[in-house]
């Protein structure tokens, strides 16, 4: 089913951007994880539109509701272990703004693939192709990380953007201090890990926005904390259900772990992560492999990037057709993120949470560790 993720800890998203709310129920959490509503409140606010300058000044408080699946024992509030309902509803809907969209498909949009699947659409925002989906996939993730810090007390995820368009940011490498690099990012309103670039980050989408533009660019992630072992050969590998998570968030566009492409222009004696011993621990010299190999986890920090296109809606005029096949024009109008990138990186985040706690709990039920 097209909403459903997971395998034993398992999620179904749910709503449309205009539409009366959106959501997420979570199957297979544990039981007796403390968990409230300001767990959801946090990563929530981080993802909300109007939270700067650059993302879509649509005003949304994101509430978060838990409408299932907890209960208070000795004074705290905890999960049942039964399924967690999760409820934001929609507050600033302007479903004029799209009247023209009803019969002239949006370039690089999906109107025209929703159309042809279909045969109708919720015009409004995008209905389910719109980001607003993804507050599901964040309020699941805040639940799942509560679920492996509970198991993994050292375990740290920091997403972080890289590049947009043609600036690169800098980064002392390997980062030592993941919890400083997340001070950094939450820093500055482009999630940023270089304060410097980040101010040419700034200018660039103010640019493009009173351009009426849009740009893209990279996103990157470091995961430490994941024991080795995690991982199923040979369909379900740590890496694939890596890039399937990543490649299915709004805008994306490639995924690439470890060296990536780059690796293509090593042989084989470079690009080898030569094994050595730390006391009773096994550990790699270097870590092209991205932390993982065989499609399985080896205890090194995971790390990737995932690529993400320019916003489709522009607010220009461009060519395009409409519903019945006829060469039009359309200029778009709403309110959009000119660089999606910022807002990205917790959706980033939630994902890896949500395919690493996966993997913990089938790891825990087929071999009992």
């Amino acid at each position: 089913m097209s909403s459903v993720f997971g395998t034993l800890f398992r999620i179904s998203t749910f709503g449309e951007s205009h539409g009366a709310g959106v959501g997420v129920i979570v199957d297979g959490c544990p039981p007796s994880i403390p968990l409230t509503q300001s767990d959801l409140q946090y990563e929530l606010d981080r993802r909300r539109p109007g939270q700067s300058k650059i993302v879509t000044p649509r005003k949304e408080a994101d509430t978060a509701e838990i409408l299932s699946g907890i209960i208070q024992q000795a004074g705290q509030t905890v999960t049942t272990g039964t399924p967690i309902a999760v409820l934001v509803r929609n507050e600033d809907q302007r479903s004029s703004a799209y009247t023209e969209m009803e019969q002239a498909y949006r370039p690089s949009h999906a109107d025209y693939t929703y159309d042809a699947k279909y045969g109708l659409r919720a015009v409004a925002g995008g209905g389910r192709a719109s980001a607003r989906e993804t507050i599901g996939r964040v309020a699941a993730g805040a639940i799942a990380q509560k679920v492996i810090r509970a198991r993994l007390p050292q375990y740290q995820c920091v997403a972080y953007v890289r590049t947009v368009k043609d600036l690169r940011a800098e980064l002392a490498e390997p980062v030592q201090d993941l919890a400083a690099l997340a001070e950094t990012v939450e820093g500055n309103i482009v999630r940023c890990c270089d304060p410097a670039a980040a101010e040419q980050m700034v200018e660039l989408i103010t640019q493009m926005r009173t351009e009426g533009n849009s740009v893209g660019g990279t996103i990157e992630c470091i995961v430490r904390g994941v024991p080795p072992g995690l991982g199923e050969p040979v369909f379900d590998k740590l890496e694939a259900d890596l890039a399937k998570a990543m490649l299915s968030l709004p805008a994306t566009k490639g995924f690439e772990i470890g060296s990536g492409f780059s690796g293509t222009q090593l042989t084989g004696l470079e690009h080898n992560d030569e094994f050595y011993m730390q006391g009773s621990t096994v550990r790699t010299r270097t870590n092209r492999s991205g932390g993982i190999q065989g499609g399985i986890s080896n205890g090194e920090p995971i790390f990737f990037r995932v690529a993400f296109k320019p916003t489709a809606t522009v607010l220009r005029e461009q060519n395009t057709v409409s519903k019945d096949g006829q060469d039009t024009t359309l200029s778009a109008r709403g309110r959009h993120d000119p660089c999606v990138l910022p807002r990205a990186v917790p959706m980033v985040e939630a994902m890896v949470h949500l395919v690493v706690v996966d993997h913990l709990l089938r790891h825990h039920a087929q071999t009992g560790k």
